[in-house]
């Protein structure tokens, strides 16, 4: 609700997670924590839901100012259960508080009394948050078709419908999802289905058959979406897939308790659009990262010297000739992230063979100079492969 945002708050979205990271050492202390700054210094910015991980637990944490005039904040969190997977995709999915579950659920003191004065709840009802704080997010397809399709690859035996407006909080996988499993969720684009945003782009193809123009993809402009009257973007009906062309980055974050710290988070990190990029593993324990990555492109413009840009440019040129330049991803990306796929067993086995809890200098010095070789070669080879789809397709625009 546009009406909750406040002009007195201090703290935004950016602010509170660093906020939690530097003071919290739990996902359920970082909420607590979360709760008493809100309280004190209130919420400056609109309504966002923050998934928030430890080793043991994974939260949903959904905040939104408490009004003009008024310094606070009203939230809820809930945790998600143990073998389950749930979807955070810009739209309120807690409902029902159980007050008594203190185990699953967090909320503000005014979680009740403010919905109520507000006459957002009768008070008899059944009181479910997002119906009163974020309505609205509920009917936005762009964020509860993207809930569907990963509940859908996930769990595609609930067969869930694909237009409901509400799903399952969160809903046990039909099978265990590995790490490349993940990754391929955050870069699907509904493909194969209904709603894939290039259906209708057709032309006659070599044996006859409509099919999709290799013009079309799936990352449209605004304009490219009104050009060819798709229904796509972030109005009220419109169509969004999970991978977006205006992603700045993407992560696959793992937490295993069953490892030093040192060894056992890491930070699968992709730069821009993740359909046409690749994820390199960041060990949470390195000390530094290639100069490219430190080098914010987006503020200081083009440069050979940004690893943003080397992503963007590919995935800008990739989107293009999507039908044929997707080809030219593949053949570069997917052996290049099997590889680190399966490299990760063996540079953790040498990393724990050297492992001193007293003295952990040489196993983060073996992750960090890991962590950054990675880095430096998925860079290289995404200047590589923008430079050939640039210079071997000059003339198919």
């Amino acid at each position: 609700r546009s009406s909750l945002q406040s002009d007195l708050g201090l703290i935004d979205c950016q602010r509170l997670c660093t906020l939690m990271l530097e003071r919290c050492s739990t996902a359920r202390q970082a909420i607590h924590v979360a709760g008493e700054l809100l309280k004190t210094y209130g919420w400056i910015d609109a309504g966002e839901c923050l998934t928030i991980a430890d080793k043991q637990e994974v939260w949903h944490l959904e905040i939104l100012g408490s009004g003009k005039g008024n310094k606070g904040a009203v939230w809820a969190a809930q945790r998600v259960p143990d073998e389950h997977i749930s979807v955070n995709a810009n739209a309120s999915t807690i409902k029902e508080i159980d007050t008594a579950n203190k185990d699953y659920f967090m909320y503000s003191y005014n979680v009740f009394s403010l919905a109520l004065d507000s006459g957002w709840w009768d008070g008899k009802e059944l009181f479910r948050f997002c119906y009163a704080y974020a309505p609205a997010s509920r009917a936005l397809l762009a964020a509860r078709r993207r809930e569907w399709r990963v509940f859908d690859l996930l769990a595609p035996s609930l067969k869930l419908d694909p237009n409901m407006e509400n799903y399952p909080f969160s809903v046990k996988p039909d099978t265990l999802v590995s790490l490349e499993r993940m990754m391929n969720v955050f870069k699907d684009y509904y493909e194969g289905t209904e709603y894939d945003l290039r259906k209708n782009i057709t032309v006659k193809g070599d044996s006859g058959k409509m099919v999709i123009s290799p013009l079309a993809n799936p990352f449209m402009s605004v304009d490219e979406l009104r050009l060819h009257k798709v229904n796509g973007g972030w109005h009220h009906l419109g169509e969004r897939n999970i991978a977006v062309r205006f992603t700045m980055y993407g992560t696959v974050i793992q937490c295993r308790d069953w490892l030093p710290d040192e060894v056992g988070g890491v930070v699968w990190f992709a730069l821009d659009n993740v359909a046409s990029s690749v994820y390199v593993p960041i060990y949470c324990s390195v000390t530094d990262l290639p100069s490219t990555y430190k080098t914010d492109g987006r503020k200081t413009g083009f440069s050979r010297d940004a690893a943003w840009w080397a992503f963007n440019r590919l995935g800008t040129l990739s989107a293009q000739r999507w039908g044929t330049f997707r080809k030219e991803l593949d053949k570069t990306w997917i052996p290049f992230q099997k590889k680190l796929l399966e490299n990760q067993a063996t540079i953790e086995k040498q990393a724990l063979d050297i492992y001193n809890p007293k003295k952990t200098a040489k196993t983060i010095k073996l992750l960090t100079d890991y962590s950054m070789e990675w880095c430096n070669k998925a860079v290289d080879a995404a200047w590589d492969l923008g430079d050939y789809i640039w210079t071997t397709y000059d003339g198919y625009w």
